[in-house]
């Protein structure tokens, strides 16, 4: 995630959240928004497309796996002050349900579950929008910088 010298992590996702600020690329290139941004938490949401598929006919599961490393360093991130940084060290995901197009909206938060002087942990969970239904979750443990 981007880092300012100016601007706390909070401040740059929230600023991302608003529009002030630019989005991430990888948002950009997958198609997801920043929809909220609390102290330790964060939600993205992406409507899955069809250039998200695999071989065999549904979202690759890179995706729910990018969406949460993206929901939990980001989380992490917004702990962090003006000019520090973080770097996922280790990630974890567990895919429990398929996903296509049909599957509709989807809505990955993260929060923190520790933070440290060094390290932080973070956990996520992937659900569709429409029922709350469980996608995937993980956990991830990140590099303070």
């Amino acid at each position: 995630m981007t880092t300012s010298p100016q601007l706390s992590g909070l401040e740059i996702m929230r600023g991302i959240r608003d529009g002030e600020l630019p989005p991430a690329p990888i948002q950009r290139l997958l198609g997801f928004r920043l929809v909220e941004a609390d102290p330790g938490r964060i939600a993205f949401v992406l409507t899955p497309r069809e250039d998200h598929y695999n071989p065999i006919g549904s979202v690759h599961g890179g995706i729910a796996a990018t969406l949460l490393d993206s929901a939990m360093g980001a989380a992490v991130h917004t702990t962090r002050g003006a000019g520090q940084g973080y770097a996922t060290l280790e990630m974890k995901v567990n895919l429990v349900r398929q996903v296509t197009v049909e599957t509709g909206e989807l809505r990955a938060e993260g929060h923190v579950v520790h933070g440290g002087s060094r390290v932080a942990t973070a956990e996520g969970r992937l659900t569709r929008v429409s029922d709350g239904a469980l996608v995937a979750h993980g956990s991830s443990t990140c590099l303070l910088l």
